[in-house]
């Protein structure tokens, strides 16, 4: 079951990622309005969607290499705690995404480590 629960998790983690990443390379209009309240410039979309593709590859290798798997899964933890820290420090409380995106990271990483056991 834990099993189950590791590749379930990971696979929609970096399904998301990877469909956040086209998004933010296709500059969709939405994701533009947000940062714009958070206070990010436009022209970091793009870093910000090659980080977020090679999270979501990342987590894929990590199911034949799982020391990638954990090195990626905190890689999306550490990038969307501060996706949060930065709405918060603009006061923009539109932040709820990169809550969904941070639980799935978080509970990708707890699950990998639990299913490989510590490093």
């Amino acid at each position: 079951m834990l099993f189950i629960s590791y590749v379930v998790v990971t696979a929609l983690a970096a399904a998301l990622n990877t469909m956040s990443a086209v998004l933010d390379f296709r500059r969709y209009e939405p994701i533009l309005v947000n940062m714009e309240k958070a206070g990010v410039p436009a022209s970091s979309l793009f870093r910000l969607g090659v980080l977020k593709a090679a999270g979501a590859a990342g987590l894929l290798v990590g199911f034949a290499v799982p020391l990638i798997g954990t090195a990626a899964a905190v890689g999306l933890t550490l990038f969307f705690l501060g996706a949060i820290g930065v709405h918060l420090r603009a006061r923009d409380h539109g932040y709820g995404l990169a809550g969904f995106f941070l639980a799935l990271a978080v509970a990708s990483l707890v699950l990998g480590v639990a299913h490989h056991g510590a490093w």
